[in-house]
Formats: C-alpha cells, sequence, structure tokens
C-alpha cells in the first residue's frame, strides 16, 4: 500500500491536488487497506476523489453503482481529462450500442480500465453478472447511497438487489457514499448492503461560502428574478420548479427577456435532455431551469446561485439541490422562495404518492369491476382507463400515477398479482389478476403506503418550518442535516 507521502504524490500526479480535503485521505487510506467503507459527506466535499484515486493505486477494476446517465458521462469524462489514456474509465447502460460494449468489455479484459460506472439496472443483467465474474475487481463503490432507503427521498428499489448481485459476482470491499443519509437512512444503507461493521466517516457540512436568503414570492416574482439574474451577469445558476410546466414557461420567460436559459425535466427526450445539460456544463448558456431532475451528479464548481420557485418537498431535497452552489469553494447564494400555492402544488404531488383511504378503494373496486367483465385470470392493466373508471363510479378523482401506486401497495397485501407482458420503450407493460381475498387488511400494512404517508408529513411539517424561518435558521439548519426534526420542524 502506498504510503503517506506517497498518496500526497498520487494525489499531484494523477489530480493535479496538493492536499485532500477533510476526511478524503483518511477514507482513501481505509479503502485501500481493504476494509469497507462509510462515508457522509456534504455535496461539493470531494466524494469522488475518495473512490478515484484507490482505483488508480489498486490491481483491477473498480466498479462504480451509480443512479443516473449524466453523472456517469461527467465523472467518465473527468477522468479522461485527467488520464493520456481514455480506457482509463468507462460506463455501461442503455445510452451504449453492442459495439461500444464490446469496446467497453475489451478494454477492462486488456487492463487498462481503472473505473466501470454501471447504473444498477446494468449491474443486475445476467449478461453482465456473467462477464463482471470473469474481471478482477479492486473494490465497489456504491454512489448516491441514499438511493437504496427506502426513507431517502431518490429511492430506487433496483439499488435494494446490489448486494445480492455483488455477492453472486464475487465479493470485495465496498465503499458506499451519500451526501443525504440521517442516522435512519445511514442504518438502512448498512444494513442492505452487508456493511454493518464499516468503517464511518462524517464530514463536516458548514459551508460558509453559501449564503441563504428565505422571502415570500411577490406579485411580480417572474419580474424580480428576471432583474435577479440580470445584476449577476455571466455568472452560473439554477432554478428548480417543482412542475415541468413551469420549468418550461419560466425557461421561456427568461429568454424573451434576454437572459441566456434552458429547460431540464425528465419529460423532454433523452436527447434534448443532455444538450440542455452539456450547453450549461461548457457554459454556452447560463441559466437552467429544471425539476429535481438535475439534482444529482452535476457536477460544476462555479455555479454562483441556485433559486427554488416553489417549496421543496423535503429538507433532504432541499440539501441536495443547493449543494450543487459554490463547489469551487466562492460566495453563491441560496434563495428559496415561498406562496401559498406552493403548498397547493407541492399537496397535490404527494397526494399521488399516498391517496387517501377512499381513493384506494375506488381502484381496487375499479380493477375488481374489470377483472370481472374481462372474463380472464390475468386482464391487461390500463392505468388511465382504471383512473376513468374509479372517477366516474365512484366520485373523487382518481390519477394514473394513484393507480401504479395502487397496484404496487395491493401486490403488497397480497390482494392482486402482477405479470410483466411485454415492454415498450422504457416502460414494462402489465397484467394484473385480482386475487379472491376474503380477510380484511389495512393500508398501513404497506411500506409504500407508509412511505408515502411519511413523505407527505415531511413535507408538512418542512413547510410549516420554512414559512417560519429567518435566513440565519435555515443557514444553521443546513449545516446540520442530521438532527432529526421535532414536532416544530426544528432540529434538536
Amino acid at each position: 500500500m502506498a504510503t503517506r507521502t506517497n498518496l500526497i504524490e498520487e494525489l499531484k500526479k494523477n489530480f493535479g491536488f496538493d492536499t485532500f480535503k477533510g476526511n478524503q485521505e483518511a477514507i482513501i487510506r481505509n479503502l485501500l487497506d481493504g476494509k469497507d467503507t462509510f462515508v457522509l459527506m456534504p455535496t461539493g466535499g470531494g466524494k469522488s476523489l475518495c473512490y478515484q484515486l484507490p482505483s488508480l493505486l489498486l490491481d483491477g477494476t473498480a466498479i462504480v453503482i451509480s443512479p443516473l446517465i449524466a453523472l456517469m458521462k461527467n465523472q467518465v469524462d473527468a477522468m479522461r481529462n485527467f488520464s493520456e489514456e481514455d480506457g482509463v474509465a468507462h460506463f455501461i447502460n442503455s445510452s451504449l450500442n453492442k459495439a461500444a460494449i464490446d469496446q467497453v468489455k475489451d478494454d477492462i479484459m486488456a487492463g487498462r480500465t481503472k473505473l466501470l460506472y454501471v447504473a444498477p439496472e446494468s449491474l443486475t443483467k445476467e449478461e453482465n453478472i456473467e462477464f463482471l465474474k470473469q474481471v478482477k475487481i479492486s473494490f465497489y463503490a456504491v454512489d448516491e447511497a441514499h438511493c437504496i432507503s427506502e426513507w431517502g427521498h431518490d429511492f430506487r428499489p433496483e439499488y435494494r438487489r446490489i448486494r445480492p448481485i455483488i455477492n453472486e459476482i464475487g465479493s470485495h470491499p465496498l465503499i458506499a457514499l451519500t451526501a443525504t443519509a440521517t442516522p435512519k437512512v445511514q442504518h438502512d444503507i448498512q444494513k442492505n448492503l452487508g456493511m454493518i461493521d464499516a468503517e464511518v466517516f462524517k464530514s463536516s457540512f458548514n459551508r460558509p461560502n453559501l449564503y441563504y436568503e428565505v422571502r415570500p414570492k411577490t406579485q411580480n416574482i417572474d419580474r424580480d428574478i428576471i432583474k435577479y439574474i440580470k445584476s449577476q451577469s455571466g455568472k452560473s445558476g439554477i432554478i428548480y420548479c417543482l412542475s415541468r410546466k413551469k420549468v418550461e414557461e419560466l425557461a421561456e420567460t427568461l429568454k424573451v427577456n434576454g437572459i441566456n436559459a434552458l429547460p431540464y425535466h425528465a419529460g423532454m427526450d433523452s436527447t434534448t435532455r443532455t444538450q440542455n445539460q452539456d450547453a450549461f456544463l461548457l457554459e454556452k448558456v447560463d441559466v437552467i431551469v429544471a425539476t429535481i431532475a438535475f439534482g444529482m451528479g452535476i457536477d460544476k464548481p462555479d455555479v454562483r446561485f441556485v433559486i427554488h420557485y416553489d417549496i421543496p418537498k423535503s429538507l433532504e431535497g432541499y440539501y441536495q439541490e443547493t449543494g450543487r452552489a459554490g463547489r469551487d469553494g466562492n460566495e453563491a447564494h441560496i434563495h428559496l422562495l415561498f406562496g401559498k400555492g406552493d403548498v397547493s402544488l407541492n399537496t397535490e404531488l404527494l397526494h399521488g404518492i399516498a391517496p387517501d383511504h377512499d381513493e384506494m378503494a375506488q381502484i381496487y373496486r375499479s380493477l375488481r369491476a374489470l377483472q370481472q367483465t374481462s372474463g380472464q385470470a390475468f386482464f391487461a392493466l390500463d392505468e388511465d382507463e382504471v383512473a376513468r373508471r374509479a372517477t366516474r363510479l365512484f366520485g373523487n378523482t382518481v390519477t394514473p400515477s394513484q393507480v401504479q401506486l395502487g397496484v404496487a401497495v395491493f401486490e403488497e397485501l397480497g390482494l392482486v398479482e402482477t405479470r410483466a407482458d411485454e415492454t415498450q420503450g422504457s416502460r414494462v407493460k402489465q397484467s394484473v389478476y385480482v386475487v379472491d381475498y376474503k380477510g380484511k387488511v389495512e393500508l398501513s400494512d404497506s411500506v409504500q403506503y407508509r412511505e408515502g404517508l411519511d413523505e407527505f408529513d415531511s413535507f408538512m411539517s418542512f413547510k410549516d418550518w420554512v414559512l417560519g424561518s429567518s435566513a440565519d435558521q435555515l443557514q444553521d439548519r443546513i449545516r446540520h442535516p442530521l438532527l432529526p426534526y421535532d414536532n416544530n420542524g426544528e432540529g434538536r
């Protein structure tokens, strides 16, 4: 293993830095010693280096499990900038064709690749599992590890399959990294990754270069934003909105008023999203107007302001989004705007993940009725049709997204069974069978349903706290994100 002096030398040689930040050196040394490692570090604190440098110093290829294609692409590009060998870093995901995947595998088997980024969905494919069994693996890294936790704000069920897949491929040291983990989330991550005994490194979340402001929206909020951005001429910024419609409208309003801005949200096609993101990263535009889809993996060091047009759904999400600012250590400003309409919008959005008992009953009765009229055991699930039928027959408006959630909850409770019939684009079409269940069930027995209720309650608490907070209180809260809330939304 490299000596202490050699680590500094390797840091300088490979990345051009003279010193480590915070716990970086201790984390790297722990991983080089072959020990499982849990890293809780603020956004902009240098998490990526904690696995990038060890990958260059150890034999074999490090497998980095990452949630977003954009994040993978950014990090691979960054590693190639530091290396003379393009094959030093690769990613495998759904954006690659067969020829590109074959090239990646050739580079790995030839020993040229030190870092391989994979999405959890790609990791679970049988052909990739069989390939990785042949690879000399140095360690595994799970980035944005809060995605593994059902209590995390970006929960992705695919992440919970990581440990079984690792066991199948071959066990090696594991490092898990996140910027947003409450004690509950941390324990869930460690338990699900089988690393309860891992060495834990928690860094300070105090970022004194970030300045926070909380203020109500005025009648002329768009004009206020335009005036502010023009006062920041030539500076990069991100504006977060809750709805895709508002993203499109605000981006267009900014452009009409002479501001170089582009929209970004999950409803755009992937090519346009990538083009808009790259334009921002390459300084071709000054401002990105985005939903939370622009949260993880955006590594632009000189973002000078972040504006939240609406109250975010959670403190964790807010922390992740504001963390995009001032990653170069220079001054950056965070503006949180709020209005009465934000509460209604958030309530509507969150209602989609936690329908009330009456709406869930409407969905279930509609599924049973469709089962009977189909004359089949399994019938094709059409969320739009179920939503229309439930709304028409029982009164309360039911949305397709609520139907989708309802089916998942009912399956968890043993009331329905589902099967995948075919894949259309990125979406799997399902068929449903309603079980002839005579007993009584409680919706609260479903983890998914409880989680939706918890998220709704969390927002209401966060909302109440925001509306009553000063800039100083907000700044203090962000600096101590691990403290639990009391009943008033205050940290204790």
